[in-house]
């Protein structure tokens, strides 16, 4: 595959997550496939971080391992990501520095490109920190990448400093990309032609917590509530900007009152989502509960990171699978899907709604770090809002007029066939809306009588028949006769189907989105397989295990990775190999 991977190394605090994010606009605009992703600590200053943008003619679902440039901003990128260039690549780096190891560089195969970044930054526009501009726009030269495409961005992110702030800084940019022409000879990384419109007509770059907030708007979703918690603070902000849709947003004290507060929401008739990433969403666990037990709707978004307790606050994995499988005290029916991709994101979002009040249930949308804040480029016409609104189904939820209908008394518990009772909201003159968190009868009343207790939870767990039915089964990617069928779910997804492409017919993929209640048609790829090879971000294999518990099918050969860090096409094949 062509394609040309930048990888930004720098401190905390030097602009290396917004100047990777230009560049992937930039690209985007210029017509190319992208996935830009981030690696930061959980520090607002120092430290290291990097951005790694990888552009392409064709389609791209996941980051890679080794890059074609690396711009080295400060002195932890050469030791630690030279490793990994590609042979011909190249190390940009200012040339008054002299804690570089231009040696380290060449041995790596790579080429060494001190440059004036801060002398060019501060005689052309008279601030170093315009260094940045500097190194982006010669990497820029080096791979063929189109000056103008550089230029609109800096007009769009500067233009509200001014016409002054964007000429200074088209001038520096203009002379980093004469600086890097001038030296472009002999250097093998370069972009190929973009393909016209970007192969499917306009695009744009979005992460997933960005498709799930677009997602919960398309829904009709109108109360939002939780406490910052990365990763899933962004779900929050981008729904803080669209209360002008009528979303009431509230930033509660703890998750406790978040949820709580959501709960109060979808109780008065309106969609309401929260969330929370693993040790905020433990907190949520008794009010989960009480959903349960009122039979409230209710969409819940757990972004997960490395834990336990704080644990890697900025890093990825996938280890709270048994935990929301198994989330709550006592039994009653729950939900839990995983979204694989941002747009799968926007559309899974959205039937997590229908879901919660067809059920009247709660729901919980399961995602990554990795997911989460990883941009891609996809066309725009990809996020159908007509197709979201189309769908929107609210169960039994009762209007005004179908409340008048009803024989009387109205009992919000009424025993019924699915398990699922007509859902009134409060406020009605004939429709009493009564719950609490004790077992209750038909109009909410409380009882301890056996009987009741008996018939109650049996209406309750009915409805998981119905749901049941709704799963969606795993998705096989690939060659159905492949000799080894890798099984994955949620965000392993990009990352996965790329090892199959690149496979040659080794290898298949069985993924698994909807966990909870187990999909019919969930067993047979399993069974038709030849090998199979389980690939999680958690240390137990905890979808393995839940397949057993499900289908009796054991899983032996488990590639498992647990360091924070997302995986890569390229590791995952190492890994296979090992095993083979």
């Amino acid at each position: 595959m062509p394609e040309v991977i930048y990888t930004i190394g720098g401190a905390a605090g030097q602009g290396v997550e917004s100047s990777g994010a230009g560049l992937a606009k930039a690209h985007v605009r210029a017509g190319y496939h992208v996935f830009a992703a981030q690696d930061y600590e959980s520090r607002i200053r120092g430290g290291h971080n990097f951005y790694q943008l990888r552009a392409s003619d064709e389609p791209v679902h996941a980051h890679a391992r080794h890059h074609s440039i690396l711009i080295a901003l400060d002195d932890v990128s050469v030791p630690q990501h030279v490793p990994e260039m590609r042979a011909g690549g190249a190390v940009i780096y200012d040339a008054g520095r002299d804690d570089v190891d231009a040696g380290a560089i060449a041995d790596a195969g790579a080429r060494a490109v001190p440059a004036p970044l801060i002398e060019i930054a501060t005689t052309v526009g008279n601030d170093k920190v315009m260094a940045n501009t500097v190194a982006l726009s010669i990497a820029s030269a080096l791979t063929n990448f189109d000056f103008d495409a550089i230029a609109q961005i800096i007009r769009e992110n500067f233009s509200r400093k001014g016409g002054a702030a964007v000429e200074e800084n088209l001038a520096v940019a203009r002379a980093g990309y004469e600086w890097g022409a001038e030296r472009v000879d002999g250097f093998s990384h370069r972009l190929p032609p973009p393909p016209a419109g970007n192969g499917a007509g306009p695009s744009m770059l979005i992460h997933g917590n960005q498709a799930v907030a677009l997602g919960a708007i398309a829904a009709g979703c109108k109360a939002v509530s939780g406490y910052p918690m990365t990763p899933w603070s962004t779900i929050l902000e981008e729904l803080t900007g669209a209360r002008d849709l009528g979303i009431v947003v509230q930033q509660t004290e703890d998750e406790i009152a978040a949820i709580a507060f959501a709960l109060g929401a979808s109780w008065g008739g309106v969609r309401a989502l929260t969330g929370s990433s693993g040790g905020g969403f433990a907190l949520m666990v008794e009010h989960l509960s009480l959903a349960g037990m009122n039979e409230v709707p209710v969409v819940i978004v757990e972004v997960q990171r490395g834990g336990p307790a704080t644990g890697l606050a900025t890093r990825t994995e996938q280890p709270d699978l048994h935990f929301a499988l198994h989330a709550g005290h006592g039994e009653f029916p729950m939900i839990v899907t995983a979204l694989k991709d941002a747009v799968d994101g926007f559309y899974r979002t959205a039937r997590c709604f229908n879901l919660a009040e067809q059920y009247q249930c709660p729901v919980i949308l399961l995602s990554d770090l990795f997911t989460s804040n990883s941009l891609v480029s996809v066309p725009t016409s990809a996020l159908d809002l007509e197709a979201v609104l189309a769908e929107i189904d609210r169960g039994k939820t009762l209007t005004y007029d179908a409340i008048e209908e009803l024989a009387e008394p109205y009992g919000r518990y009424v025993f019924s066939e699915d398990g699922i009772s007509p859902r009134a909201v409060p406020g009605h003159p004939n429709a009493l809306v009564h719950g609490m968190s004790d077992e209750h009868d038909e109009f909410g009343g409380i009882t301890e009588e056996a009987t009741n207790r008996i018939a109650m939870m049996r209406k309750r767990m009915r409805k998981l028949e119905g749901a049941h039915t709704q799963m969606e089964p795993p998705t096989v990617y690939g060659p159905a006769e492949a000799p080894v069928s890798l099984v994955g779910w949620g965000g392993t997804w990009g990352v996965l189907t790329e090892v199959v492409d690149r496979s040659e017919g080794r290898f298949n993929l069985i993924h698994y989105t909807d966990l909870q209640p187990f999909p019919a048609g969930g067993v047979e790829p399993l069974e038709r397989a030849n090998t199979l090879v389980a690939v999680e971000q958690n240390f137990t294999g905890q979808l393995a295990q839940h397949l057993r518990a499900q289908t009796g099918v054991e899983i032996p050969n488990r590639i498992l990775k647990y360091d924070g860090r997302h995986m890569t096409p390229g590791w995952v094949m190492e890994q296979l190999e090992e095993i083979a």
